[in-house]
């Protein structure tokens, strides 16, 4: 099914057929604009973000670095005895140490220590999370040469203090950092909002979901949310001192947000420049309007016979010279009008309507086409007439081409002339195919004949007709035949003197067609009688069947 948009106006016309493009295109050209400056914001958040992140995971770095320096450099000399008291100076070293807010020894008694070699080896040392999210604790073992745990040494570190440098250090449009351990835990936050929170991905948040996926198979990552705007934007970078990973989370709005503020500038602007076209066009179109409306105004009362007088031409413009050549057809119409009222009876309404909606139809010439064609003749109509008065014979045609006439034109049979007492017409596929226009054309001649058998049938009054008629299928030229200033639509070629051979060979209520129209159709068309014959003109013998019917 086809859709097609009406306008009202050509105002309305112009409007969308102008404005819509336009706007298309200015919307379009900031989409694709958008898109291209959002990808570039995007991308570059993420660099920027990946190298602060690195930066801030190597101070972190750092800052664990020390304690775990201090606690290894104990643990290769506790399995010395003689060095008590270079252990003691390490462990106030250690608590010393920025960050650190308790250093705690477990052991059954420092002198025994110090007497007894009994630590044999120092595990290296392991991250441990206290309650309360305040502190990380490293706690390395002292074993005996069996591996069986002695004492150990515990290591508590303030987490405020190694986050002090994600804190400060004005993370690039981010509104939170965290700090969290490889199972995805929760140990510090930036933000006071997130303190609640235990664990990434418990929401069961797509990008927090996809993130910790991410941790474990990569050391860095960003990843961003759906939509033109997302959300949020999350990254991360692992460290290399701690099984921990820091994160960060933005807002895409602030990432975006020079290109968000230029979306509504451009909005703004397409429509300003969308209302200055418009304010432009009703300025420059009106008057315009106002003329092809004078002009619409004078058609509909020429289209009722209502001519009046010329429109005045007031411009040297297009429209002035429109509104020349509409004076000029008006004066053709009253022409034309003149020669329809006389003469228009003749004319087959068909055949004008053929022409009206072929504009090609109108002009001089012609095209080769296969059509279908038509000859019908009344028989042994010559001696019959001798015996009519001629007004008697005039008023026996005029019934009987009453009633063909009815006939062709219900089976879109187009009449080319009247020949004496025969028809001649075609039948045009009109470049479509050719079977139904051969089915269509033998049933009208089926009809014609019916219709002369009911002539005779219901008044007694006229004699008695008897008609043939013959169809050919062939390859004419269709066309305006005639001169400039007198011509009619017709067919003209071999293929109309052989249908009218054909015909003079069917007898009186018979309907004889060509091989090449039984061709057409042969499976649908029942044949009375079949016969060969030689026509004038004909070298061979030609093929000629007798329609008995046509069902369906």
């Amino acid at each position: 099914m086809k859709y097609r948009f009406d306008f009202k106006s050509l105002q309305q016309r112009l409007a969308v057929l102008l404005i819509l493009p336009v706007g298309l295109f200015l919307v379009g050209a900031g989409a694709f604009g958008y898109v291209s400056i959002r990808e570039s914001l995007l991308e570059e958040w993420q660099k920027v973000a990946i190298l602060r992140l690195e930066r801030a995971a190597h101070q972190m770095d750092m800052r664990l670095s020390q304690p775990k320096h201090w606690m290894e450099l104990f643990a290769r000399l506790a399995t010395k005895p003689h060095h008590a008291a270079v252990r003691d100076w390490i462990l106030q070293q250690l608590e010393r140490e920025d960050g650190v807010s308790q250093v705690k020894l477990t052991w059954p008694g420092t002198d025994a220590m110090r007497t007894f070699p009994a630590v044999k080896s120092v595990s290296p040392p392991r991250y441990f999370y206290p309650p309360g999210h305040e502190t990380v604790g490293l706690r390395s073992e002292l074993l005996d040469a069996h591996g069986q745990p002695l004492g150990e040494l515990e290591v508590l570190l303030k987490l405020s203090y190694l986050m002090e440098d994600v804190v400060t250090s004005g993370w690039l449009q981010a509104n939170m950092a965290c700090l969290l351990n490889d199972k995805g835990l929760y140990l510090a936050h930036s933000n006071p909002s997130m303190q609640a929170r235990h664990c990434l991905g418990e929401t069961q948040d797509p990008l927090e979901v996809a993130m910790l996926k991410a941790i474990p198979e990569k050391p860095y990552a960003t990843l961003i949310g759906q939509g033109w705007t997302p959300e949020r934007v999350v990254g991360f970078y692992k460290l290399h001192q701690a099984p921990w990973a820091i994160m960060l989370h933005a807002r895409g709005s602030q990432i975006l947000a020079p290109i968000l503020r230029f979306r509504f500038y451009y909005l703004l602007g397409v429509l300003l420049c969308l209302a200055f076209i418009l304010g432009l066009m009703r300025l420059g179109i009106n008057p315009l309007i106002a003329s092809i409306q004078r002009i619409a105004r004078r058609a509909a009362l020429v289209a009722k016979g209502r001519y009046g007088k010329p429109i005045p031409v007031r411009t040297r413009d297009e429209i002035g010279q429109l509104t020349a050549s509409f004076n000029n057809m008006v004066e053709g119409l009253k022409e034309r009008d003149f020669i329809s009222n006389t003469f228009g009876r003749y004319v087959d309404q068909e055949v004008a309507r053929e022409l009206l909606n072929r504009p090609e139809a109108g002009r001089l010439g012609g095209e080769k086409r296969e059509v279908v064609i038509l000859f019908s003749d009344i028989r042994d109509f010559t001696p019959l007439a001798e015996t009519l008065s001629p007004e008697a014979t005039i008023q026996l045609v005029n019934r009987h081409f009453s009633q063909m006439i009815e006939v062709l034109q219900q089976h879109r049979g187009i009449i080319v002339d009247f020949l004496g007492d025969a028809i001649l017409a075609f039948f045009d596929p009109l470049y479509g195919p050719l079977e139904p226009t051969v089915r269509r054309a033998i049933r009208c001649g089926l009809d014609m004949e019916a219709a002369v058998a009911l002539e005779n049938a219901s008044d007694s009054k006229f004699p008695k007709l008897q008609m043939g008629v013959g169809l050919h299928v062939g390859e004419v030229v269709v066309g305006n035949i005639g001169s400039e200033t007198r011509a009619k639509y017709g067919i003209v070629g071999a293929a109309v003197n052989l249908t009218h051979r054909i015909q003079s060979q069917a007898r009186g209520g018979e309907v004889v067609i060509s091989e090449a129209t039984y061709r057409q159709i042969p499976e649908e068309i029942v044949v009375q009688r079949s016969f060969r014959t030689m026509l004038k003109g004909i070298h061979d013998p030609t093929n000629l069947y007798v329609v008995g019917d046509l069902p369906g």
